[in-house]
């Protein structure tokens, strides 16, 4: 499977980290999001969800609503801006940057062999404590539409997306969860603080 799209979520607070523009922040002197870009060259289109800023100029740029609804309102605004017969997204958090494109190829791999009548909507890594990383992972895109459209329906009349959380995503959802055990730094790790920052840096020296 090559054919995908890609979305890249960069819009949360970041407030274990001051409130920055976590995604800009530099690990090996590339910003994150600069790096989960790259992991994703082959997509098409890749569209950021969240801040701009200097980007290549194939990158489709929006935000969600409102800005800083989360990361649901934010996939939301993010697959608005695929073609409709886009199959496959990769969703992911802008600040994975030990994420190459060969772990994109893992789980586009995994999810193409798994095709036909009870297959999986998604595909995501686990970390090492054996939780999902929904935003480390490839998507079929019918499903995850029509699986945001069914969580809308159920919220409070108003509220839209907003503030909706991945896991109330995921019940709508069928996942096949993939540990991850190449050689290697671990693409799933984010970086929520600045001692994640440090840690990535030292993998990726």
């Amino acid at each position: 499977m090559t054919a995908y799209a890609a979305v890249v979520l960069a819009g949360g607070a970041a407030r274990r980290m001051g409130g920055r523009d976590k995604p800009a922040v530099p690990v090996h002197g590339r910003p994150m999001r600069d790096r989960v870009l790259a992991a994703v060259a082959d997509a098409v289109p890749r569209v950021l969800v969240g801040p701009g800023g200097s980007l290549p100029p194939d990158v489709l740029v929006t935000r969600e609503e409102p800005a800083g609804g989360g990361p649901v309102a934010a996939t939301a605004a993010g697959l608005a801006l695929l073609h409709p017969d886009t199959a496959v997204v990769a969703l992911l958090a802008a600040d994975l940057p030990l994420l190459s494109r060969p772990a994109v190829g893992v789980l586009l791999d995994a999810l193409a062999t798994r095709a036909g009548p009870g297959a999986p909507d998604g595909v995501c890594l686990l970390d090492d404590g054996g939780r999902r990383q929904p935003l480390c992972g490839v998507w079929r895109v019918p499903p995850l539409r029509a699986a945001l459209d069914r969580l809308a329906a159920r919220r409070a009349e108003g509220t839209g997306l907003a503030g909706a959380s991945m896991r109330e995503l995921l019940a709508e959802l069928s996942v096949h969860e993939l540990s991850w055990s190449a050689a290697g730094p671990p693409p799933w790790f984010d970086c929520d603080t600045d001692s994640d920052v440090r840690r990535a840096e030292e993998w990726t020296r």
